[in-house]
Parts: structure tokens; sequence; C-alpha cells
């Protein structure tokens, strides 16, 4: 009893530390979906006509939006809102130009400030939302919000979130639990842990394929939870590039089914006849039906190799065909990277997660071996080599300059996996020397057979309808099962590998959902142009301040003007103009004009006459500036009836 109870001790501390392993994976994953923001977005808006927050003299005749890469919209997607919120577009955005997309307004429209709100989906598949406004004539009061504009939050973008992390899960269990069977392990073809492993993957991955086609459409559109079950929507997703690698998805899906049957069955049903043939007959004939046998093996084992390489590719293809790699620089590069990456962290991770499987969950009959440790080992070591590759060319890829790395989101997560992977590389050493000391344990076919025995003669030696007999095989069973949990336990060498193995899983935990929250977030390089594209508007700080010397060439013609804008921005401004003579006192001229010339746009002269305040001080209220730029201003100074000049400085405004 002693024994059994020890037993227990140590099945519960298994049990501990898997649970462990699963409230680390459901708080990482649930902080980082929580913390992400509610739009990742991957297209950036560039530019627009008019300009964000600029003032025009009368109404345009549409509103255009540029964005970094081309997005997908429909008839909502662009809405322009007068200042009481209704609609002023014809509701019809279109494709002016690559990556230019406007709407028609219509004619007659008031003075005023008008909002532009858009939210599209960026080619790599992710809703991009937004809001800006402009004004005809001069700003005013508007009773539009630009708050909520954001899209891919609350509960659907959780639950959408949530079921991208299961399908990346899925994906590994399944593709490197099977992985490992076949190409480490194929004994293990016959364990149930490792069956139930590899069919919780598949199970995982669609189920969480079905889920977000439903969430999809509610995803990048209204984000209502009661628009999930939409069949409207749901039309219109499949229509989609994403649409169509998530039903492409689904189908080979339906081909990894049959794999799986193939695998656990005619493969395990093959490993069975090998071990039951030439018990009868001659000794030459149970030799040929052997060497029959595995070369019947052979074939079946390479044909699932083949077929489970192309399932296993064309399942990360329908990432990479819809996501990052599909859009930017060298799709036809990116994508087969991007596969490549995909199924070396498959192997790498659900060749571990199949690993630790084995060493937790397998009965001691089918206890797994050091040698196929070491092949895991070695197909592991390959698959850290190909991410180490591929990661770095998606990271010049994505990122684009080395301040990315710590100047925008993207890098720094990117820091974050680099450094997980780091530790799960050391780890994985420590792992390594584990396996190279790892011994068998003594006589294991003994052992299984002893096993076997114990289970026959508790099934043989028991009356069928007596309830004290099943209750002391139920006993005689439990007192086995110890038995064979220490000869588990015997070998330190496997018991200390368990921990190391243990310990990757759970840093590979962490490292998914760091990965999966990478996906959604916007690219170092899409980003850092974004915030060049917008650099212009925020170069200035405080006001303008412009000093010029002044010659009208006649008698006390000459001195300074100093000219004074606040807050130079785009909309209104207070501006200031002083005059004063060589000796710096103020100067009373009879007149001051100013004008602004934007040559770029060919926007000007916009004159502008101030009113005199004090003696050599001119004001005027409520500049208008239209829009940002590198204006001319033009200062004229009149200092008699007939003497005067204009002198002129370029500034930057807005």
């Amino acid at each position: 009893m002693t024994q059994t109870t020890a037993s227990r001790i140590r099945n519960f501390q298994s049990f501990r530390n898997l649970r462990t392993l699963l409230l680390l994976f459901l708080a990482v994953s649930g902080a980082l979906l929580a913390g992400a923001a509610p739009a990742s977005a991957h297209a950036a808006l560039t530019g627009s006509d008019p300009k964000q927050g600029s003032v025009v003299d009368k109404a345009p005749t549409q509103v255009s939006l540029t964005f970094s890469e081309k997005v997908a919209m429909n008839d909502g997607s662009l809405r322009v809102l007068d200042p009481k919120g209704k609609r002023v577009d014809t509701g019809r955005a279109t494709n002016l130009s690559g990556t230019t997309y406007g709407v028609k307004l219509h004619s007659g429209l008031p003075d005023g400030t008008f909002t532009v709100t858009y939210q599209v989906v960026s080619a790599d598949s992710h809703p991009v939302s937004g809001a800006f406004t402009f004004s005809i004539g001069a700003p005013s009061q508007t009773s539009v919000s630009l708050s909520g504009q954001a899209v891919g939050g609350g509960v659907v973008g959780v639950l959408y979130g949530t079921a991208r992390y299961v399908s990346y899960a899925g994906f590994i269990l399944l593709v490197g639990g099977a992985a490992f069977v076949l190409a480490c392990w194929q004994r293990g073809a016959g364990v149930r842990p490792v069956q139930r492993l590899v069919v919780a993957g598949w199970l995982a991955l669609t189920g969480a394929t079905l889920a977000l086609l439903l969430l999809r459409g509610s995803y990048v559109g209204s984000g209502k939870v009661g628009d999930i079950f939409d069949l409207t929507l749901l039309g219109q997703v499949l229509q989609t590039k994403s649409g169509a690698a998530l039903v492409s998805r689904l189908l080979l899906l339906a081909a990894a089914a049959l794999f799986i049957a193939v695998l656990f069955g005619a493969y395990v049903k093959r490993d069975e006849a090998d071990a039951s043939g030439g018990s009868d007959g001659s000794h030459e004939s149970a030799e040929d039906a052997a060497e029959a046998a595995a070369a019947e093996k052979k074939d079946l084992t390479f044909g699932l190799a083949i077929g489970g390489a192309v399932v296993a590719a064309g399942l990360a293809a329908t990432w990479a065909m819809a996501e990052h790699a599909s859009t930017g620089l060298q799709p036809g590069v990116a994508m087969p990277v991007d596969v490549l990456h995909l199924l070396a962290v498959a192997i790498w991770l659900g060749g571990l997660s199949a690993l630790l499987t084995a060493l937790f969950r397998a009965p001691v009959e089918a206890q797994i071996d050091a040698a196929a440790v070491r092949r895991f080992s070695r197909l592991a070591f390959g698959s850290v080599l190909a991410l180490v590759a591929t990661g770095i060319y998606q990271s010049w890829r994505q990122l684009g300059s080395w301040s990315a790395f710590t100047d925008t989101t993207y890098g720094q997560l990117l820091l974050v996996k680099i450094c997980l992977a780091a530790v799960l590389v050391g780890i994985a050493s420590i792992s390594r020397r584990w396996t190279a000391r790892l011994s068998e344990v003594a006589a294991p076919e003994s052992v299984a057979a002893a096993v076997v025995a114990r289970r026959e003669k508790a099934r043989t030696t028991v009356p069928a309808d007596s309830r004290r007999a099943a209750q002391l095989a139920r006993q005689r069973a439990a007192v086995a099962t110890a038995r064979e949990k220490r000869v588990r336990d015997a070998d330190p060498h496997r018991a200390g590998l368990r921990r190391s193995v243990l310990a990757e899983a759970g840093v590979a935990i962490v490292l998914l959902a760091v990965t999966t929250v990478l996906t959604t977030t916007e690219p170092g390089r899409t980003e850092e142009a974004a915030q060049q594209a917008t650099a212009t508007a925020s170069q200035r700080s405080g006001p303008l301040s412009l000093k010029m010397p002044f010659d009208t060439g006649g008698e006390d013609g000459k001195g300074t003007v100093e000219l004074t804008l606040d807050p130079a921005r785009v909309g209104g401004n207070e501006m200031h103009v002083f005059v004063e003579r060589p000796n710096g006192k103020a100067f009373d001229v009879p007149e001051v004009k100013v004008a602004f010339t934007l040559a770029a746009k060919d926007i000007g002269p916009l004159p502008v006459t101030p009113d005199r305040i004090a003696t050599g001080h001119w004001s005027a209220s409520g500049v208008q500036i239209p829009m940002a730029g590198d204006w001319k201003i033009a200062v004229t100074v009149r200092t008699s009836d007939i003497d005067q000049t204009t002198v002129n400085k370029n500034a930057q405004i807005g």
C-alpha cells in the first residue's frame, strides 16, 4: 500500500505539472490578447485629399485616402459626415489609382467642419479604421465624435484572437506530433496518449478554423456578437482572400483526417503484423514474411511522409497566402519562406509536445527509447537552424531598419520573441545533455511481458459474477500500475529529461502567445512609413517667429520686421507683426501687408491685412492655413506714400 501511495503522489505531481502548463497557457494568452490593441492596422493611412485638419476655400467634389498598401472596401467603408453628423457622400467608394481610394460628395455643401471615417481591411487580412476632419471656409463645431472608431476589439476581437491562438496550437500539435511519430518514434503510432495528442491538434485546428469563419464578418465589420451567425456576412467573407484561405484549410484538414486514420490504423496494424509474423511455419518462411512486411512498412512510411508533408505545407500556406507574407516586399519569396518557418515551428514545438506526452503518459511496455529521443534532438536542431534563417529574412522584411527594433511595437515584440527563443534553445541544450546520458530501463521486454502476464492473470482468475473479485481486480490493477510507474521512474536521467522538456514546453507556450500577437501587430516597416508620412505635421512645436531686415530705399527707410504665427498649424492662427528701427525702437510705418504662398500645391498668394494695434505693432486673428507645407511668407512694408518694399522667407507650417 505504501508503494501504491507513492505512485499516486508521483501521478499527482505529473498531473500538477501539466495543469500548471495549462494555467500558464491561459494566463499568458489572456494577458496578451487583452493587452493587444483592438485594431492592429497593417495598412497605414499615408495621405488624404483634403488633408487632415486642412481648411479649403470651396467644397471638394470628392474625398480620397491613400494607404501604405491595397485595402478592401465596401459601400460603407468610407463615409463623410457634415457638422451635424449627416452623411454627405454618395456611398460608393472606388479605387482611384494604386493604393488611393475615394468617394464622391454631394454638391452644395455648406461651410464648416466635416468628418471622414474609414473602415477597411488591409491586404494581410487585418481590419483598419480611423477618422479625421477637414473644414470648408472656416472650422466650426461638430456633433460627430471621433471616439469608438477602432475595429477588431471588444468581445468579438478577444474571441477572434483566441481562435487564432488555438489554430496555431492545433497546427503545431497536428503537424509536429505526426512528424515526431514518423521520423523519430514509429512505435509511438500505437501509443494512445500520442494518438490523442495528434487528434486533439486536428480537432483544435478544425474547430478554430470554423470559428474564424463565423467571427470574420463581425470582426472586420460591426464588431457585434449578434452578427457572428449572420449568413449574409458569412457569404461576404467567403468571397474574400481570408475566407478562401480558411475554406482551403478545412479541405486540407479533411485530407489530414485521412492521414491520421492511416497513421493510427493501417500503420499500427502493420506494426502488429511485424511483431506476430513468423511465429508459425519454418524459419525460412518467417524470414521471408518478415522481409516482405518490412518492405511494405517502408513503402507505407514513405507514402505517409510524402502525403503528410504535402498536407502540412498546404496548411501552412493558408496562413502565408492571407497574412503578412502575401503583401509588401517580395511576396513571391516571402510566402515560401513563411511556409518553411511555420513548418519548422510545428516540427520543433509539436515534436516537443509529443516527447513530453511520451515521457509522462506512455505505458511501460511502450516507453520511449533513447534512440528516439536522440533522433528528435537532431530533428529539432535542424528546425532551429531553419527558424533562424527564415526569421532573419522575415525580420528584415517586416522591420526595414535597426531603429524599428526599439521604436515600433512590432520590433519590441520581436525582441521578446527572440529572447524567448534563445531561452528555449538553452533549455533544449540541457535536454540534449540528459539525452546523452539516458539509459534504458533494464530488460524492457521482460518488464513488458511481466506486465502483460499480470494483467492477463487478473482477467482470467476473477469470477465474472463476484463483486468482491472485481474489487480485488481493481486493486491488483492499481498495484500493477504503481509498479509500472516505478519502473518508468527508475532511471534518474529519464526523470531529468522529463523536467527539462517540461520547462521547454512552458517557455514554448509563452513563445506561441507572443507569436500570435506578433502576427496581428502592424509591421515595423509599415509603422515607420506612416510615422514619416505624418512627420511633417508634427515637426514644429510652439509658435513660428521670423525676423527679416528691410530697406524701402527712401529716407528713414531701413528697419526690421518680425512676424510671429501661433500655433503655426493648419487651421486658424494668431499673427503679430512688429516693425522696428535699426536702433531697436518701434517704427511707426503707415502700412503692413502679409501674403502666404504654397508653391508646391499652387496655393496662394493668400493675402492678410493686419490691424494696427500700437506703434510698430500689427495683428490679425483667425489667419487660415489650409494645409501643411513649406510656405513662403511675404511681408510688404510701406514707410511713406511712395516708398515700400516686400521681404519674404520660407517656413514650415503645419
